[in-house]
Protein backbone atom coordinates (compact mmCIF):
# COMPACT_ATOMS: atom_id res chain seq x y z
CA UNK A 1 0.00 0.00 0.00
CA UNK A 2 1.07 3.56 -1.10
CA UNK A 3 1.18 6.60 1.31
CA UNK A 4 1.33 10.05 0.57
CA UNK A 5 3.73 12.63 2.00
CA UNK A 6 0.94 13.91 3.38
CA UNK A 7 -0.72 10.85 4.93
CA UNK A 8 3.08 10.20 6.43
CA UNK A 9 2.89 13.44 7.79
CA UNK A 10 -0.44 13.12 9.59
CA UNK A 11 0.06 9.56 11.00
CA UNK A 12 3.62 11.32 12.71
CA UNK A 13 1.72 14.27 13.87
CA UNK A 14 -1.34 12.05 15.60
CA UNK A 15 1.47 9.95 17.66
CA UNK A 16 3.27 13.42 18.64
CA UNK A 17 1.31 16.13 20.09
CA UNK A 18 3.68 19.22 19.55
CA UNK A 19 3.22 18.24 15.87
CA UNK A 20 -0.54 17.80 16.12
CA UNK A 21 -0.96 21.59 17.96
CA UNK A 22 1.83 22.94 15.18
CA UNK A 23 -0.56 21.76 12.44
CA UNK A 24 -3.80 22.98 14.01
CA UNK A 25 -2.21 26.28 14.32
CA UNK A 26 -1.70 26.39 10.69
CA UNK A 27 -5.46 25.00 10.32
CA UNK A 28 -6.77 27.83 11.82
CA UNK A 29 -4.66 30.50 9.87
CA UNK A 30 -5.70 28.95 6.72
CA UNK A 31 -9.20 28.75 7.57
CA UNK A 32 -8.83 32.60 8.51
CA UNK A 33 -10.07 30.88 11.66
CA UNK A 34 -9.85 33.62 15.37
CA UNK A 35 -7.88 31.11 17.61
CA UNK A 36 -10.48 30.80 20.47
CA UNK A 37 -9.86 27.78 22.98
CA UNK A 38 -13.13 26.13 21.52
CA UNK A 39 -11.64 26.60 17.66
CA UNK A 40 -8.39 25.02 18.49
CA UNK A 41 -9.89 22.43 20.43
CA UNK A 42 -11.77 21.27 17.28
CA UNK A 43 -8.52 21.73 15.15
CA UNK A 44 -6.95 19.70 17.36
CA UNK A 45 -9.15 16.96 17.78
CA UNK A 46 -10.10 16.55 13.78
CA UNK A 47 -6.50 16.29 13.36
CA UNK A 48 -5.97 13.53 16.29
CA UNK A 49 -9.43 12.07 14.92
CA UNK A 50 -10.56 12.15 18.47
CA UNK A 51 -14.48 13.20 19.76
CA UNK A 52 -14.76 16.62 19.97
CA UNK A 53 -16.02 16.48 23.82
CA UNK A 54 -15.95 19.70 25.82
CA UNK A 55 -13.98 19.22 29.58
CA UNK A 56 -16.51 18.57 32.67
CA UNK A 57 -17.19 22.07 34.05
CA UNK A 58 -17.21 21.11 38.27
CA UNK A 59 -16.17 24.17 39.91
CA UNK A 60 -19.44 26.25 37.56
CA UNK A 61 -21.88 23.37 38.42
CA UNK A 62 -20.90 23.10 42.08
CA UNK A 63 -21.50 27.10 41.77
CA UNK A 64 -24.29 26.83 39.94
CA UNK A 65 -26.07 24.01 42.82
CA UNK A 66 -25.04 26.70 45.73
CA UNK A 67 -27.37 29.01 44.44
CA UNK A 68 -30.07 27.04 44.60
CA UNK A 69 -32.51 26.74 47.67
CA UNK A 70 -34.43 23.74 48.51
CA UNK A 71 -38.50 24.12 49.28
CA UNK A 72 -39.42 21.24 50.34
CA UNK A 73 -38.31 17.78 50.83
CA UNK A 74 -38.67 17.03 47.02
CA UNK A 75 -36.39 19.53 46.23
CA UNK A 76 -34.02 18.77 48.80
CA UNK A 77 -33.85 15.11 47.86
CA UNK A 78 -33.10 16.83 44.17
CA UNK A 79 -30.12 19.08 45.17
CA UNK A 80 -28.70 16.12 46.68
CA UNK A 81 -28.83 13.57 43.61
CA UNK A 82 -27.64 16.72 41.73
CA UNK A 83 -24.43 17.52 44.30
CA UNK A 84 -23.47 13.24 43.58
CA UNK A 85 -23.72 13.50 40.16
CA UNK A 86 -21.23 16.94 40.07
CA UNK A 87 -19.00 14.41 41.72
CA UNK A 88 -19.92 11.82 39.66
CA UNK A 89 -18.92 14.00 36.56
CA UNK A 90 -22.12 12.73 35.20
CA UNK A 91 -24.08 14.62 32.61
CA UNK A 92 -26.98 12.48 32.88
CA UNK A 93 -27.27 12.50 36.03
CA UNK A 94 -26.24 16.07 36.21
CA UNK A 95 -29.66 16.65 33.46
CA UNK A 96 -32.14 14.56 35.65
CA UNK A 97 -31.22 16.27 39.00
CA UNK A 98 -32.62 19.91 37.59
CA UNK A 99 -35.16 18.42 35.55
CA UNK A 100 -36.40 16.67 38.71
CA UNK A 101 -35.60 19.90 40.82
CA UNK A 102 -37.32 22.20 38.39
CA UNK A 103 -40.64 19.45 38.65
CA UNK A 104 -40.90 19.42 42.52
CA UNK A 105 -40.72 23.53 42.31
CA UNK A 106 -43.48 23.19 40.22
CA UNK A 107 -45.34 20.78 41.97
CA UNK A 108 -44.46 22.57 45.59
CA UNK A 109 -45.82 26.12 43.75
CA UNK A 110 -49.43 24.41 43.19
CA UNK A 111 -50.07 22.95 46.53
CA UNK A 112 -48.34 25.92 49.23
CA UNK A 113 -48.52 25.19 52.58
CA UNK A 114 -48.12 27.48 55.85
CA UNK A 115 -45.45 27.36 58.32
CA UNK A 116 -45.99 24.89 61.15
CA UNK A 117 -45.40 28.34 63.63
CA UNK A 118 -47.64 30.21 61.30
CA UNK A 119 -50.48 27.41 61.57
CA UNK A 120 -49.96 26.76 65.24
CA UNK A 121 -50.24 30.92 65.73
CA UNK A 122 -53.18 30.40 64.19
CA UNK A 123 -55.01 27.85 65.79
CA UNK A 124 -53.63 29.81 68.95
CA UNK A 125 -56.04 32.90 67.76
CA UNK A 126 -58.88 31.43 66.07
CA UNK A 127 -60.12 28.82 68.49
CA UNK A 128 -60.96 30.65 71.37
CA UNK A 129 -61.92 33.51 69.05
CA UNK A 130 -64.76 31.72 67.42
CA UNK A 131 -65.94 29.70 70.70
CA UNK A 132 -66.55 32.92 72.22
CA UNK A 133 -68.50 33.73 69.11
CA UNK A 134 -70.79 31.11 70.20
CA UNK A 135 -72.73 28.93 68.00
CA UNK A 136 -76.23 30.60 67.68
CA UNK A 137 -75.19 31.04 63.84
CA UNK A 138 -75.12 28.29 61.98
CA UNK A 139 -74.11 29.34 59.16
CA UNK A 140 -71.09 30.86 60.56
CA UNK A 141 -70.20 28.02 63.26
CA UNK A 142 -69.73 25.70 60.23
CA UNK A 143 -67.81 28.40 58.19
CA UNK A 144 -65.45 28.19 61.71
CA UNK A 145 -65.02 24.94 62.31
CA UNK A 146 -64.27 23.85 58.37
CA UNK A 147 -61.34 26.79 59.01
CA UNK A 148 -60.29 25.24 62.00
CA UNK A 149 -60.11 21.31 60.60
CA UNK A 150 -58.26 22.85 57.71
CA UNK A 151 -55.51 24.65 60.06
CA UNK A 152 -55.57 20.83 61.86
CA UNK A 153 -53.81 19.05 58.95
CA UNK A 154 -50.31 18.81 59.00
CA UNK A 155 -48.94 20.61 56.36
CA UNK A 156 -51.91 23.53 55.94
CA UNK A 157 -52.51 23.54 52.43
CA UNK A 158 -52.16 27.50 51.81
CA UNK A 159 -54.74 27.46 48.98
CA UNK A 160 -57.69 25.77 51.33
CA UNK A 161 -56.80 28.06 54.14
CA UNK A 162 -57.57 30.95 51.89
CA UNK A 163 -60.95 29.68 51.03
CA UNK A 164 -61.71 28.89 54.60
CA UNK A 165 -60.51 32.39 55.63
CA UNK A 166 -62.44 33.99 52.81
CA UNK A 167 -65.65 32.48 54.03
CA UNK A 168 -65.41 33.17 57.69
CA UNK A 169 -64.05 37.10 56.66
CA UNK A 170 -67.40 37.97 54.48
CA UNK A 171 -69.54 36.55 57.10
CA UNK A 172 -67.46 38.06 60.47
CA UNK A 173 -68.79 41.62 60.38
CA UNK A 174 -72.16 40.62 60.32
CA UNK A 175 -71.68 38.36 62.98
CA UNK A 176 -69.67 40.62 65.14
CA UNK A 177 -72.07 43.46 64.80
CA UNK A 178 -75.17 41.13 66.28
CA UNK A 179 -73.18 39.76 69.21
CA UNK A 180 -72.38 43.75 70.09
CA UNK A 181 -76.02 44.29 69.54
CA UNK A 182 -76.85 41.78 71.96
CA UNK A 183 -74.52 42.50 74.48
CA UNK A 184 -75.97 46.07 74.96
CA UNK A 185 -79.53 44.85 74.73
CA UNK A 186 -78.92 42.53 77.33
CA UNK A 187 -77.19 45.28 79.39
CA UNK A 188 -80.10 47.57 78.90
CA UNK A 189 -82.40 44.71 80.00
CA UNK A 190 -80.67 43.93 82.97
CA UNK A 191 -80.44 47.72 83.66
CA UNK A 192 -83.84 48.22 83.31
CA UNK A 193 -84.78 45.09 85.86
CA UNK A 194 -82.30 45.89 88.69
CA UNK A 195 -83.89 49.65 88.53
CA UNK A 196 -87.11 47.90 88.46
CA UNK A 197 -86.06 45.63 91.74
CA UNK A 198 -84.94 48.65 93.45
CA UNK A 199 -88.16 51.04 92.75
CA UNK A 200 -90.22 47.80 94.30
CA UNK A 201 -88.12 47.25 97.55
CA UNK A 202 -87.09 51.17 98.06
CA UNK A 203 -87.68 51.19 101.56
CA UNK A 204 -85.13 48.83 102.21
CA UNK A 205 -82.12 50.67 102.44
CA UNK A 206 -79.83 46.90 102.44
CA UNK A 207 -81.52 46.25 98.89
CA UNK A 208 -81.28 49.61 97.47
CA UNK A 209 -77.25 49.19 98.70
CA UNK A 210 -77.31 46.24 96.66
CA UNK A 211 -79.13 47.55 93.90
CA UNK A 212 -76.47 50.47 93.83
CA UNK A 213 -73.91 48.41 93.42
CA UNK A 214 -75.51 46.02 90.64
CA UNK A 215 -75.99 49.22 88.77
CA UNK A 216 -72.57 50.16 88.98
CA UNK A 217 -71.28 46.81 88.26
CA UNK A 218 -73.23 46.81 84.58
CA UNK A 219 -72.16 50.74 83.39
CA UNK A 220 -69.58 50.66 81.06
CA UNK A 221 -66.64 50.13 80.60
CA UNK A 222 -67.01 46.53 81.96
CA UNK A 223 -63.64 44.89 83.09
CA UNK A 224 -63.18 41.69 85.09
CA UNK A 225 -61.46 43.03 87.68
CA UNK A 226 -64.09 45.83 88.34
CA UNK A 227 -66.69 43.34 88.35
CA UNK A 228 -64.80 40.65 90.24
CA UNK A 229 -64.50 43.72 92.98
CA UNK A 230 -67.91 44.67 92.65
CA UNK A 231 -69.17 41.00 93.12
CA UNK A 232 -66.94 40.41 96.41
CA UNK A 233 -68.20 44.03 97.52
CA UNK A 234 -71.85 42.86 96.78
CA UNK A 235 -71.05 39.66 98.87
CA UNK A 236 -70.39 41.00 101.90
CA UNK A 237 -73.21 43.21 101.55
CA UNK A 238 -75.50 40.32 101.35
CA UNK A 239 -73.76 38.16 104.22
CA UNK A 240 -74.29 41.16 106.57
CA UNK A 241 -77.78 41.82 105.37
CA UNK A 242 -78.42 38.02 105.98
CA UNK A 243 -76.28 38.47 109.30
CA UNK A 244 -78.94 41.88 110.30
CA UNK A 245 -82.10 40.09 109.13
CA UNK A 246 -81.23 36.34 111.14
CA UNK A 247 -79.99 38.80 114.47
CA UNK A 248 -82.90 40.51 113.67
CA UNK A 249 -85.40 37.35 114.18
CA UNK A 250 -83.62 36.37 117.01
CA UNK A 251 -83.98 39.79 118.81
CA UNK A 252 -87.52 39.63 118.08
CA UNK A 253 -87.66 35.64 119.90
CA UNK A 254 -85.96 37.42 122.54
CA UNK A 255 -88.05 40.25 122.76
CA UNK A 256 -91.21 37.45 122.86
CA UNK A 257 -89.58 35.85 125.21
CA UNK A 258 -88.77 38.99 127.72
CA UNK A 259 -92.18 40.20 127.47
CA UNK A 260 -93.99 36.67 127.98
CA UNK A 261 -91.67 36.53 131.23
CA UNK A 262 -92.67 40.33 131.87
CA UNK A 263 -96.33 39.55 131.86
CA UNK A 264 -96.06 36.27 133.29
CA UNK A 265 -94.42 38.26 136.32
CA UNK A 266 -96.98 40.98 135.92
CA UNK A 267 -99.23 37.86 136.59
CA UNK A 268 -97.38 36.43 139.29
CA UNK A 269 -97.52 39.82 140.96
CA UNK A 270 -101.12 40.00 140.94
CA UNK A 271 -101.45 37.05 141.99
CA UNK A 272 -99.26 37.75 144.75
CA UNK A 273 -100.66 41.10 145.71
CA UNK A 274 -104.63 38.89 145.92
CA UNK A 275 -103.51 36.63 148.07
CA UNK A 276 -101.61 39.00 150.12
CA UNK A 277 -104.62 41.29 150.27
CA UNK A 278 -106.64 37.51 151.23
CA UNK A 279 -104.22 36.87 153.70
CA UNK A 280 -104.25 40.82 155.12
CA UNK A 281 -108.38 40.30 155.01
CA UNK A 282 -108.45 37.17 157.11
CA UNK A 283 -105.83 38.56 159.56
CA UNK A 284 -107.84 41.83 159.90
CA UNK A 285 -110.87 39.40 160.63
CA UNK A 286 -109.35 37.67 163.01
CA UNK A 287 -107.83 40.45 164.42
CA UNK A 288 -111.61 41.83 165.16
CA UNK A 289 -112.61 38.57 166.74
CA UNK A 290 -109.58 38.54 169.38
CA UNK A 291 -110.66 38.47 173.10
CA UNK A 292 -106.88 38.95 175.00
CA UNK A 293 -104.04 40.52 173.86
CA UNK A 294 -101.93 37.73 174.04
CA UNK A 295 -104.03 35.75 170.50
CA UNK A 296 -103.39 39.13 168.67
CA UNK A 297 -99.23 38.32 168.86
CA UNK A 298 -99.43 35.26 166.35
CA UNK A 299 -101.99 37.45 164.21
CA UNK A 300 -99.32 40.03 163.68
CA UNK A 301 -96.99 37.83 163.19
CA UNK A 302 -98.60 36.18 160.09
CA UNK A 303 -99.34 40.02 159.08
CA UNK A 304 -95.20 40.93 159.32
CA UNK A 305 -94.58 37.27 157.52
CA UNK A 306 -97.19 37.82 154.51
CA UNK A 307 -95.66 41.39 154.37
CA UNK A 308 -91.57 40.46 154.21
CA UNK A 309 -92.98 37.73 151.77
CA UNK A 310 -94.38 40.62 149.38
CA UNK A 311 -91.61 42.98 149.83
CA UNK A 312 -89.39 40.77 148.95
CA UNK A 313 -91.33 38.64 146.01
CA UNK A 314 -92.10 42.53 144.46
CA UNK A 315 -87.69 43.52 145.22
CA UNK A 316 -87.28 40.21 142.76
CA UNK A 317 -89.77 40.81 140.85
CA UNK A 318 -88.65 44.64 140.28
CA UNK A 319 -84.71 42.99 139.64
CA UNK A 320 -86.08 40.62 136.68
CA UNK A 321 -87.58 43.53 135.25
CA UNK A 322 -84.56 45.73 135.79
CA UNK A 323 -82.46 42.82 133.70
CA UNK A 324 -85.30 42.63 130.71
CA UNK A 325 -85.53 46.45 130.12
CA UNK A 326 -81.16 45.87 129.92
CA UNK A 327 -81.49 43.27 127.56
CA UNK A 328 -83.83 44.97 125.76
CA UNK A 329 -81.73 48.02 125.45
CA UNK A 330 -78.52 45.70 124.66
CA UNK A 331 -80.43 44.22 122.31
CA UNK A 332 -81.45 47.19 120.46
CA UNK A 333 -78.04 48.83 120.24
CA UNK A 334 -76.49 45.58 118.62
CA UNK A 335 -79.13 45.85 115.76
CA UNK A 336 -78.19 49.18 115.71
CA UNK A 337 -74.62 48.47 115.09
CA UNK A 338 -75.73 46.18 112.75
CA UNK A 339 -77.49 48.29 110.74
CA UNK A 340 -74.70 50.89 110.64
CA UNK A 341 -72.31 48.15 109.31
CA UNK A 342 -74.78 47.56 106.27
CA UNK A 343 -75.45 50.94 105.62
CA UNK A 344 -71.28 51.20 105.40
CA UNK A 345 -71.20 48.52 103.44
CA UNK A 346 -73.83 49.74 101.02
CA UNK A 347 -72.46 53.01 100.31
CA UNK A 348 -69.26 51.21 99.22
CA UNK A 349 -71.06 49.86 96.15
CA UNK A 350 -71.22 53.90 95.46
CA UNK A 351 -67.23 53.77 95.09
CA UNK A 352 -64.71 52.58 92.48
CA UNK A 353 -62.72 49.61 94.52
CA UNK A 354 -59.18 50.67 92.90
CA UNK A 355 -58.79 54.57 93.59
CA UNK A 356 -62.15 54.69 96.29
CA UNK A 357 -63.19 57.44 94.32
CA UNK A 358 -67.02 58.00 93.35
CA UNK A 359 -68.02 55.48 90.66
CA UNK A 360 -70.15 56.41 87.92
CA UNK A 361 -73.52 55.77 90.14
CA UNK A 362 -71.75 58.13 93.05
CA UNK A 363 -71.56 60.46 90.25
CA UNK A 364 -74.62 60.65 89.26
CA UNK A 365 -76.44 60.83 92.85
CA UNK A 366 -73.78 64.11 93.92
CA UNK A 367 -74.25 65.44 90.09
CA UNK A 368 -77.77 65.63 91.21
CA UNK A 369 -77.34 67.19 94.57
CA UNK A 370 -74.93 69.56 93.15
CA UNK A 371 -77.44 70.36 90.54
CA UNK A 372 -80.59 70.70 93.28
CA UNK A 373 -77.92 73.14 95.22
CA UNK A 374 -77.22 75.82 92.43
CA UNK A 375 -81.34 75.66 91.21
CA UNK A 376 -81.79 76.42 95.00
CA UNK A 377 -79.10 78.86 95.73
CA UNK A 378 -78.12 80.70 92.24
CA UNK A 379 -75.18 79.28 92.25
CA UNK A 380 -72.51 78.99 89.56
CA UNK A 381 -71.26 75.15 89.15
CA UNK A 382 -68.17 73.89 86.95
CA UNK A 383 -67.38 70.56 85.95
CA UNK A 384 -64.28 69.00 84.90
CA UNK A 385 -63.50 65.84 82.64
CA UNK A 386 -59.46 64.96 82.70
CA UNK A 387 -57.89 62.11 81.06
CA UNK A 388 -54.42 60.79 81.84
CA UNK A 389 -52.20 60.99 78.67
CA UNK A 390 -50.50 58.38 77.04
CA UNK A 391 -52.21 55.89 79.41
CA UNK A 392 -51.85 53.03 77.21
CA UNK A 393 -48.40 53.32 76.47
CA UNK A 394 -47.47 53.65 80.47
CA UNK A 395 -49.55 50.96 80.38
CA UNK A 396 -47.78 48.36 77.94
CA UNK A 397 -44.28 49.46 79.38
CA UNK A 398 -44.54 49.43 82.62
CA UNK A 399 -47.61 46.43 83.40
CA UNK A 400 -50.87 47.37 84.19
CA UNK A 401 -49.94 47.08 87.82
CA UNK A 402 -47.91 50.28 87.37
CA UNK A 403 -51.13 51.84 85.71
CA UNK A 404 -53.46 51.26 88.43
CA UNK A 405 -50.68 52.87 90.50
CA UNK A 406 -50.25 55.81 88.36
CA UNK A 407 -54.49 55.98 88.94
CA UNK A 408 -54.66 56.17 92.68
CA UNK A 409 -50.81 58.59 92.76
CA UNK A 410 -53.40 61.16 90.49
CA UNK A 411 -56.81 60.77 92.77
CA UNK A 412 -54.60 61.09 95.86
CA UNK A 413 -53.02 64.23 94.47
CA UNK A 414 -56.37 65.45 92.94
CA UNK A 415 -57.85 65.21 96.91
CA UNK A 416 -55.00 67.19 98.26
CA UNK A 417 -55.17 70.07 95.96
CA UNK A 418 -59.83 70.09 95.97
CA UNK A 419 -61.36 71.63 98.51
CA UNK A 420 -63.69 69.85 100.48
CA UNK A 421 -66.80 71.04 98.85
CA UNK A 422 -65.21 69.31 95.36
CA UNK A 423 -66.09 65.68 94.21
CA UNK A 424 -64.07 63.74 92.87
CA UNK A 425 -65.00 60.54 90.51
CA UNK A 426 -63.73 57.82 88.33
CA UNK A 427 -65.84 58.09 84.79
CA UNK A 428 -64.24 55.28 83.64
CA UNK A 429 -60.46 54.26 82.58
CA UNK A 430 -58.35 56.41 83.05
CA UNK A 431 -61.14 59.14 83.17
CA UNK A 432 -62.34 61.29 85.66
CA UNK A 433 -64.55 64.23 86.56
CA UNK A 434 -64.34 66.44 89.32
CA UNK A 435 -67.20 68.43 90.31
CA UNK A 436 -66.57 72.14 91.74
CA UNK A 437 -69.50 74.26 93.01
CA UNK A 438 -69.29 77.84 93.35
CA UNK A 439 -67.02 78.14 90.73
CA UNK A 440 -67.45 79.66 87.41
CA UNK A 441 -65.55 78.26 84.47
CA UNK A 442 -62.83 80.56 84.02
CA UNK A 443 -61.78 79.59 88.10
CA UNK A 444 -62.08 75.72 87.11
CA UNK A 445 -59.86 76.12 84.28
CA UNK A 446 -57.62 77.66 86.83
CA UNK A 447 -58.28 75.11 89.21
CA UNK A 448 -56.95 72.71 86.82
CA UNK A 449 -54.23 74.04 85.41
CA UNK A 450 -53.30 74.45 89.01
CA UNK A 451 -53.75 71.01 89.43
CA UNK A 452 -51.59 70.02 86.34
CA UNK A 453 -48.78 72.02 87.67
CA UNK A 454 -48.77 69.93 90.92
CA UNK A 455 -48.43 66.71 89.35
CA UNK A 456 -45.71 67.47 87.49
CA UNK A 457 -43.55 68.13 90.91
CA UNK A 458 -45.12 65.03 92.24
CA UNK A 459 -43.13 62.65 90.15
CA UNK A 460 -45.06 59.05 89.90
CA UNK A 461 -42.49 56.21 91.08
CA UNK A 462 -42.72 52.63 89.32
CA UNK A 463 -40.13 50.20 90.20
CA UNK A 464 -38.01 52.90 91.55
CA UNK A 465 -37.94 54.97 88.09
CA UNK A 466 -39.52 58.70 88.15
CA UNK A 467 -41.94 58.99 85.43
CA UNK A 468 -43.97 61.83 84.80
CA UNK A 469 -47.77 62.37 84.34
CA UNK A 470 -49.68 64.24 82.51
CA UNK A 471 -53.26 64.48 81.95
CA UNK A 472 -55.80 66.94 79.50
CA UNK A 473 -58.57 68.64 81.34
CA UNK A 474 -61.93 69.92 79.46
CA UNK A 475 -63.66 72.43 81.68
CA UNK A 476 -67.74 73.11 81.29
CA UNK A 477 -69.72 75.71 83.87
CA UNK A 478 -73.70 74.17 84.08
CA UNK A 479 -76.01 76.53 82.08
CA UNK A 480 -79.30 77.41 83.17
CA UNK A 481 -81.62 74.41 82.14
CA UNK A 482 -78.66 72.14 81.34
CA UNK A 483 -79.03 69.01 82.43
CA UNK A 484 -75.83 67.50 84.41
CA UNK A 485 -75.39 64.33 81.56
CA UNK A 486 -75.16 67.30 78.51
CA UNK A 487 -72.38 69.30 81.03
CA UNK A 488 -70.54 66.48 81.30
CA UNK A 489 -70.54 65.77 77.38
CA UNK A 490 -69.76 69.58 76.83
CA UNK A 491 -66.61 68.74 79.40
CA UNK A 492 -65.83 65.69 77.51
CA UNK A 493 -65.34 67.80 73.76
CA UNK A 494 -63.06 70.27 75.67
CA UNK A 495 -61.11 67.53 77.08
CA UNK A 496 -60.40 65.90 73.43
CA UNK A 497 -59.74 69.25 71.59
CA UNK A 498 -57.33 69.68 74.72
CA UNK A 499 -55.62 66.40 73.52
CA UNK A 500 -56.14 67.08 69.45
CA UNK A 501 -54.09 70.39 70.45
CA UNK A 502 -50.92 68.90 71.50
CA UNK A 503 -52.01 67.30 75.67
CA UNK A 504 -51.32 68.16 78.89
CA UNK A 505 -53.42 71.13 78.48
CA UNK A 506 -56.94 72.84 79.67
CA UNK A 507 -59.93 74.00 77.42
CA UNK A 508 -63.16 75.65 78.56
CA UNK A 509 -66.63 73.76 76.82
Amino acid sequence: MQFSPLDVVMADARNNPSEIAREALKRLAERRVAPTPANYQACYFEIARLPNVLPFPEPALRQLAGALCAHGDAQAAQLARLDSAISGRSWQGVQEALLGYIAAGQASSGAASLPHETTLLLLRLCEPLFAAMGKEDRRFSRAADEMLAVLRVSPCEAKRFEQAARRVVDMLPCVVEEEVEIRESLLKLLHMIIENIGDLGIDDAWFKGQIDGLLAAVAPPLTLRHLDEMERRLRDVMEKQAQARLRSLEAQQEMRAMLAAFIERLGSINQSSEAFQARIENSARQIEAVKRIEDLAPLLADVVSATHSMAEETAGSREQLRALQERVLATEAELVQLHRELDNASLLARHDPLTEALNRKGLDEALEREIGAVRRHNTPLSLSMLDIDNFKRLNDQLGHEAGDKALIHLVNLARRCMRPSDTLARYGGEEFVILMPDTTQAQGIEAMTRLQRELTKAFFLADGQKVLITFSAGVAELREGENGHDAVCRADKAMYLAKRAGKNRVVGA
